[in-house]
């Protein structure tokens, strides 16, 4: 079946090809009824292209339809070929002047924070980089794609509009008859066998794995082609799932509905319709017709303005019945592609000209309701609705004031918004608390309502009219009436006996408030602008007010307080018994309003009752903290949490303080302080007495909250506000740009003003390797400090006054922290001042005073004394700076001092007469002593303005003294501390002196003596006793090869980081030889470790008890830990690395060997030369082979066996001397003549160090080659000779590279980068030399024990070294780039001008060589380093016994050398040397936003050419990768995983560093079940991070912290970091790495 459609398909599309776009179009201009005649053709070859199997053919379907349904329309339009047409168009067109980019998802968008009129002006890269905000304050997001470019709209930026590619254009206008077109043909395009498609759409309710699942399930297919399905319908909207009659695929739609409801909780299922194949192939040619219009409209800004003008024509029907009104309308009935496809074509054409942006805006804003409506019902994402347009629409000045003048909006989306919450209690108050799942989705999508209301209000009016007042006030009418359903709503009630059973809902009206907090700072701003509107909008609002006061009358029974002769009538009510709510935002917008009325009159009101309600609300929080409500759970301590929060209090805690300082400014101060006792139940105070303390210092607290620093209360700006904003966040710690804009409350621009100011209060201090940038008061700052500031937490206020104070005791100053000096009030509020001298307050503050010295005082305490005590403070520097600014002729009105007499005696008495066994702190006197001075200091003031000079002096001086005698006291008391810390101190610096000493006196002694590392002048140096402790039992014990194995954790693991062919196949693990190793290093075995020592059997208990602990994890909870005890890793138990063997600690293995040796005096004998000693090493391999051949060699001597073989294909390979070989191989008994062998291998070592010589050999065999553990396997010692060569040159490379010495602190983590080209010839050139000579020397002595010659091992190992140094010469000088005769050049150096070239190139590549060799030989042998080795060539040599002159190497053994190197360098051309850099970032792009415009073309590479929605950058060989995503997974042994953790097994052996180009975040991988995020080497100018570019600010590559990476890669310290990372956050566990 499948074959004959495929041919009928052929032969339909010959048929099709043959058609003519020419005749087609000459035929539609000859038709009398041109929209038939295209009907008609449309309806008979629509079908015949799309939709004509199973599998859609896109490039099939495109082709044939661009040849015979778009052709046609073409020749139509241009009325010629459309290849000369539409270039003739595009030639006369005159361009709009604006950008019009569409933003796809994840697309950079860039808003200039110095220019933009609104946040959501945006530009696109192109034209942000060319335009001049690219040198402002910008701030960098990605889209959620559906915006578009804002470049060239003036009424978006305040300057620089337009880029260098839109600047305007002052041409005139071409003429009309280059796009005189026919507008029919437009108009025409837009209005419009027995096969079905199922048609399965995406929703946003299920998700992948439900879908795929379902898929498997209902059509039978794999899960490959389930993942593609899936794909399809989430990047597309809807996705055909299979195709053929109509009972076919009903069937896997009953399928589909019942499989998803099963497999999901939402009651919703898939969303699946069956169709007929034609209607698909009609839609599917409509999305193609679509974007062909987008594509045909940019030839010409005619054809756009006619395309406007087909769209927004009425139809017969009338309202709503132009093309554009039925797609809006029709919009939540289209899936995902086709919303997106024409939303695009709406903002290339309508919204790129302002008349016809007009037009759809009054469209858009009559059809809002119901667009929203529709909105509510969908089950997509707002960015896939029309709805979303109206930030396209709101927020453009002139388009948003029309909307609120003709089409009353403002009102219209209240209104709307209002009429989706529905519940409501008796009092028609919004009720949240039986919310159903479906409601609280609707109520999240019913939120986007106030973000259209604040894209409407952020741009405010310049002019008013008389129609703009009217709507505004209404539209404000209508905000008042959802204000009035929000006021007072979550009431609650005092819990009493028993807890809480079920906490109420309270999240949903505290959403509703952060959402609402803008929009109503906006409609402040807007009254503001204008008096009329101010005044009427002050009256609605006062109106409002005292209707919902009129609802609340629970417990309000009118009783007279009396006190200090005073007497006020007042309503009783308690609020510890009563119903109060913390939602009141009636009361707050008077508030708000009020203080705009500065320079106005006011209308007789009510004091009383404007501060009813906020001080319920106050005094609530008083008793929260107090302890009084801990039955009602955490919902209301949650409540009052962000009722002080940042992104509440501005329009909540601020506006109650500031209606309270409203009442106080208009009713006598007495009165308001007995009222305000009443409320917080302390009018009778000592009735309650178990809150009595708490609770009288919360009222003592808000009676000096009367904050001047807000504009309109006190004579200050909004620069002020910030500045003590900052002030007080800084004096409790220094802080970092981030946290100060977060403890910053932001405008409707999320600006919050802190940098035009920060630099006045505070210096910035850079940061280091690790760290943020931080923010540090600046001294002068500090005397503006308040401890009582009232925005601070019972948290904060004592980290800022420990702060504080101690850097006062380190200036050496008193502890005092006196309040600061306040600006005036404004005249409206300057009453207030008055509340510190009434009489209420003279008598709270001296009935605690009288407290604090009686013996029977018991109701108060320390924190309340230092209350009243800055109480006082207060009052005195207000009388203070009235009596300065008052001049002598007017009459003194703040007598605040002479009030006080009555309690000045008991102020006096405080500090002497305190009660004994009441301990206070020294700083409490301190404030005593200042009160009292700054007391004195007034009272002579006052003095002076009654008496004559002289006495004026005399005062002044008893003024001075004493305050001269309060300071000496306070000085006194520091001196006393100091004197009485005098001798701890110096014993202190006593025992630091003796412990310096003592470690001087231990230091060891370095000899300048000529050292050598090896051959028979090796040094010999006494054996050092070397005694270490266990961490596990701390016991000491000394290193010795007979004793106890002392074992140090270690951690084996592959490694690429010398590689520079990653792509390089691994070969077959049980067939692979590792002896040979290419220099390519495409990978190789590195051991780390952290140095910690154990016995070996404490190491031994403590993993038996780490298995059996992760056996019983396992048994409760099945998840992946930071270490995989299977494969034998654990941490280590004191620095919790990650770690899978230990390594023995073993004395230098030569020095051992030497002390064993049978022949003392062998160093005293004549050594042989090179040849002498290769002939004698010859004969002892072949009489092993002789052995080997009689079959009597036991397992030693097999092994012996396997190392001379290894030896011998050295021979071989290396071409040195295969004469010998052969002969030597054909020598047959003769051998046995010889010499006369006997076995003498012997082992000195304990048992307890062979087994784990044993256990780090067998891991390194394991881990090396992924194989499972096998001890006879031959390669296990190899394996480990491979390791230690790989890590020394790690090693070596990374000293070289951080240009530390040679012989310093080594840490094992250390490694380094060595790159070598490639080549496929066999040779010398194929071998790593340095694992060649260590494999050598290690494995000499298996030979050596049968040497009766007299031959010293020392003479082995030097002539082993100079044979390696000699060949790696050669390979030198094959990849040198001067030619075939490098090598005859080295021999007359002298005489050849290139010489020296060549001999520092030689010195160059030679040099990682010996540096390795150096560590090799020196930890081999014992023989320390001298201390002028640390790099330099010519004491290299010395420390090695090399010639200076590396030419005496050939010259000494020309005899066996010369022809063998000659026939080399013949045959072999040259190699060139390659730099490879470890890790890759473009290295000309400094700031993430160039580097982001690198990326920004990176396509998926297997989604069809679609761009990545993830894309991630491989940092170690630079490949781009579709990370977390479907598309992209592999599968890897035997499962999927995401594209990332597949790379690393091929680049970095399951290993590998990824930065998430989109997230700015890089990503540690170890494996599938391991990982971590890491901080990214990009920062911003404040030394902080972006991970999500959430903040937007410019981030700019710091090599510090990308050389910190490179540094975590070169040691092989990524598995140990993620390990780390893991233990410190275990929700790191449960994230599944292995689908990145």
């Amino acid at each position: 079946m499948a074959a004959d459609l495929e041919a009928e398909v052929q032969a339909i599309d010959k048929s099709l090809l043959e058609c003519s776009a020419e005749e087609i179009a000459v035929k539609w201009l000859q038709a009398n009824d041109l929209q038939k005649e295209v009907y008609q053709h449309l309806a008979y070859y629509v079908p015949k292209i799309y939709c004509r199997g199973p599998n859609p053919a896109p490039q099939r379907e495109d082709m044939l339809a661009q040849h015979v349904l778009l052709g046609p329309m073409e020749w139509y339009l241009c009325g010629e070929d459309p290849a000369f047409g539409f270039p003739k168009l595009e030639q006369a067109n005159k361009p709009s002047h604006l950008c019009g980019r569409v933003f796809k998802v994840g697309e950079p968008t860039y808003s200039c924070r110095d220019c933009a009129v609104d946040p959501t002006c945006v530009l696109c890269m192109e034209c942000f980089l060319g335009s001049i905000h690219r040198e402002h304050r910008y701030r960098m997001t990605t889209s959620g794609g559906g915006g578009f470019c804002d470049c060239g709209d003036t009424e978006a930026w305040k300057e620089g509009p337009y880029c260098q590619k839109h600047e305007l254009n002052t041409s005139e206008t071409p003429e009309e008859e280059v796009i005189t077109i026919e507008a029919s043909c437009f108009k025409t395009l837009l209005t419009k066998s027995d096969t079905y498609y199922c048609m399965l759409f995406n929703d946003e309710v299920h998700t992948y794995e439900q879908v795929i699942y379902t898929l498997q399930k209902a059509v039978n297919c794999t899960q490959k082609e389930a993942i593609g399905f899936a794909t399809t319908v989430d990047r597309d909207g809807r996705r055909s799932v299979r195709y053929g009659d109509f009972q076919y695929c009903d069937q896997a739609k009953s399928v589909i509905v019942v499989s998803s409801r099963n497999t999901s909780r939402q009651t919703k299922p898939l969303k699946v319709q069956v169709m007929h194949s034609s209607i698909v192939a009609h839609q599917s040619f409509g999305l193609k017709l679509l974007t062909w219009l987008g594509s045909v409209i940019g030839y010409s800004d005619g054809l756009r303005r006619i395309l406007c003008q087909v769209g927004l024509q009425e139809g017969p029907d009338g309202e709503n019945s132009s093309l554009v009104d039925k797609l809006m309308l029709y919009d939540s009935k289209l899936w995902k592609g086709a919303r997106n496809v024409y939303h695009q074509l709406f903002m290339s054409s309508l919204l790129m000209d302002l008349k016809y942006k007009k037009l759809f805006a009054i469209r858009f804003a009559r059809n809002y309701e119901r667009l929203q409506s529709d909105f509510m019902k969908d089950d997509h994402d707002r960015e896939f609705s029309i709805a979303d347009l109206s930030i396209q629409i709101f927020t453009v000045p002139s388009l948003a004031r029309m909307l609120i003048t003709e089409e009353n909006l403002m009102t219209t989306i209240i209104k709307t918004f209002m009429d989706h919450l529905r519940h409501r209690d008796i009092q028609g108050r919004f009720q949240f608390e039986r919310y159903t799942a479906l409601q609280a989705f609707k109520f999240r999508r019913v939120q986007s309502l106030i973000l259209d209301l604040k894209y409407v209000l952020i741009s405010k009016p310049t002019e008013w009219s008389d129609e703009l007042r009217h709507k505004f006030l209404e539209g404000f009418d209508a905000f008042l009436e959802l204000l009035k359903c929000m006021q007072g709503m979550d009431p609650i009630t005092r819990q009493v006996g028993q807890h809480i059973e079920m906490e109420p809902e309270w999240e949903a009206a505290f959403t509703l408030q952060m959402k609402l907090t803008l929009v109503i700072s906006m409609i402040q701003d807007w009254c503001a602008l204008d008096e009329k509107v101010l005044i009427e909008a002050y009256k609605k609002c006062l109106t409002v007010l005292m209707q919902c006061h009129s609802g609340f009358t629970d417990g309000e029974q009118p009783i007279v307080l009396s006190m200090c002769g005073h007497s006020v009538e007042t309503i009783r009510y308690c609020v510890s018994q009563e119903k109060v709510s913390i939602h009141l935002p009636v009361s707050r917008l008077l508030a708000g309003l009020h203080v705009l009325l500065s320079k106005t009159e006011v209308s007789e009101l009510s004091p009383p009752m404007l501060i009813e309600h906020p001080l319920r609300c106050l005094v609530l929080c008083a008793q929260v903290h107090a302890g009084m409500w801990r039955r009602n759970g955490f919902s209301l301590v949650n409540q009052i949490y962000y009722y002080h929060n940042v992104k509440c209090r501005r329009e909540m805690f601020d506006k109650d303080i500031v209606m309270l300082q409203t009442g106080v400014s208009m009713m006598d101060p007495n009165h308001f302080l007995m009222i305000m006792l009443s409320r917080f139940e302390l009018y009778q105070i000592f009735s309650t007495p178990d809150y009595v303390l708490k609770m009288l210092r919360k009222m003592l607290y808000f009676l000096f909250t009367g904050e001047r620093f807000s504009p309109g209360i006190g004579q200050v700006n909004a620069t002020d506000e910030i500045k003590r904003e900052i002030i007080h966040q800084l004096s409790i710690r220094p802080m970092a740009h981030s946290e100060l804009v977060k403890a910053l409350p932001e405008d409707e621009n999320r600006e919050t003003g802190m940098e035009s100011v920060i630099e006045e209060v505070a210096c910035f201090k850079k940061p280091g390797l690790t760290g943020r940038g931080l923010y540090e008061l600046k001294p002068e700052c500090a005397r503006n400090f308040n401890l009582y500031f009232y925005h601070f937490s019972r948290a904060e206020q004592s980290k800022a006054e420990e702060a504080q104070r101690k850097l006062k005791r380190q200036n050496r100053e008193d502890t005092a922290l006196p309040p600061p000096a306040l600006p005036p009030f404004c005249p409206l509020f300057a009453s207030l001042v008055n509340i510190l001298q009434s009489d209420v307050m003279l008598c709270i503050m001296g009935t605690i005073l009288q407290w604090a010295v009686e013996h029977n005082g018991y109701a108060w305490s320390e924190s309340m004394l230092q209350r009243v005590l800055h109480l006082l403070g207060m009052a005195l520097q207000e009388e203070k700076q009235h009596l300065e600014n008052l001049s002598e002729e007017n009459v003194v009105t703040f007598t605040f001092t002479q009030k006080i007499s009555s309690i000045i005696s008991y102020f006096i008495l405080t500090k002497q007469y305190l009660p004994k066994g009441v301990f206070v702190y020294p700083s409490k006197f301190h404030q005593i002593d200042y009160t009292y001075a700054l007391y004195i200091c007034v009272d002579s003031m006052i003095s002076s303005r009654d008496k004559d000079k002289a006495e004026r002096k005399r005062k002044a001086e008893i003024a001075r003294l004493r305050r001269e005698k309060i300071m000496a006291q306070m000085s006194e008391m520091q001196r006393h501390f100091i004197n009485e810390n005098k001798e701890l101190f110096q014993q202190t610096l006593e025992e630091l002196d003796t412990s310096t000493s003592g470690v001087h006196e231990n230091s060891p002694v370095i000899s300048d003596a000529k050292l050598t590392a090896l051959g028979p002048e090796q040094t010999r140096v006494a054996e050092h006793r070397q005694v270490v402790m266990c961490i596990l039992c701390q016991e000491e014990q000394e290193v010795k090869v007979d004793s106890r194995a002392m074992v140090l954790a270690a951690f084996i693991q592959r490694s690429t980081v010398l590689s520079k062919n990653r792509n390089k196949i691994t070969p077959d693990p049980d067939k692979y030889d590792p002896l040979f190793m290419h220099p390519d290093l495409s990978c190789g075995t590195h051991t780390g470790s952290c140095g910690h020592i154990m016995h070996a059997h404490c190491w031994q208990r403590y993993f038996d008890a780490v298995q059996a602990k992760e056996q019983r994890r396992q048994q409760r909870l099945r998840v992946h830990t930071s270490y995989d005890v299977e494969n034998g890793e654990f941490l280590c138990p004191l620095c919790e690395c990650l770690s899978n063997t230990v390594i023995p600690l073993l004395p230098p293995p030569r020095v051992l060997f030497n002390r064993s040796v049978c022949f003392i005096n062998v160093l005293n004998k004549c050594q042989p030369n090179l040849t002498q000693w290769i002939k004698t090493i010859s004969q002892q391999i072949k009489a092993l082979y002789l052995l080997r051949d009689e079959d009597c060699a036991s397992k030693s001597e097999e092994m012996c066996i396997f190392v001379c073989e290894n030896v011998i294909i050295f021979m071989e390979k290396t071409e040195y001397f295969g004469s010998t070989t052969v002969e030597l191989r054909g020598g047959g008994k003769s051998g046995k003549n010889i010499l006369e062998f006997q076995f003498l291998v012997m082992n000195p070592y304990s048992e307890s160090i062979k087994e784990m010589l044993t256990t780090f050999g067998t891991a390194t065999y394991k881990v090396g080659l992924k194989v499972h553990p096998n001890e006879e396997d031959p390669r296990v010692p190899i394996m480990c000779w491979g390791s230690c060569a790989y890590t020394i040159q790690t090693i070596e490379r990374i000293l070289a590279d951080e240009d530390k010495p040679l012989f310093g602190h080594l840490p094992l983590g250390k490694k380094g980068i060595l790159k070598w080209e490639d080549s496929k010839r066999k040779g010398i050139y194929q071998l790593s030399c340095f694992l060649l000579q260590v494999s050598l020397v290690l494995s000499f002595p298996a030979i050596h024990c049968q040497d009766f010659s007299g031959v010293s091992l020392g003479t082995g190992d030097l002539h082993l070294f100079h044979l390696v140094t000699m060949a790696h010469i050669v390979q030198i000088l094959l990849t040198s780039s001067t030619g075939k005769a490098t090598f005859f050049q080295l021999f007359a150096l002298k005489e050849i001008s290139s010489g020296w070239h060549l001999w520092r190139n030689l010195k160059a590549g030679i040099m990682p060589f010996l540096r390795c060799s150096a560590l090799f030989f020196h930890y081999l042998n014992g023989v320390p380093a001298p201390s002028e080795i640390q790099g330099t060539f010519e004491h290299l040599c010395s420390y090695l016994s090399l010639p200076n002159n590396l030419t005496c190497l050939f010259q000494e053994n020309s005899d066996i050398l010369n022809t063998l190197i000659e026939s080399i360098c013949i045959t072999v051309n040259c190699i060139k040397v390659q730099k490879y850099f470890c890790i890759f970032l473009p290295s000309r792009v400094n700031t993430y936003n160039g580097f982001y415009f690198f990326l920004l073309n990176k396509r998926c590479p297997k989604s069809g050419g679609d761009k990545s929605r993830a894309p991630t950058l491989c940092l170690v060989c630079g490949t781009m990768l579709c990370s977390q995503s479907y598309c992209c997974q592999t599968e890897l042994e035997g499962e999927d995983v995401g594209a990332c953790t597949a790379h690393t097994y091929t680049c970095g052996s399951g290993v590998g560093i990824f930065l998430r180009v989109r997230e700015c975040q890089v990503l540690f991988l170890a494996g599938k079940t391991k990982g971590c995020f890491y901080p990214p080497p990009y920062l911003d100018d404040y030394g902080e991070t972006d991970q999500g570019l959430r903040r937007g600010n410019p981030l700019h590559l710091c090599k510090e912290r990308f050389k910190k990476i490179q540094k975590l890669w070169q040691q092989h310290s990524i598995t140990e970091e993620i390990g780390h990372a893991q233990e410190a956050n275990q929700t790191l566990v449960g994230i599944d790495w292995q689908h990145l």
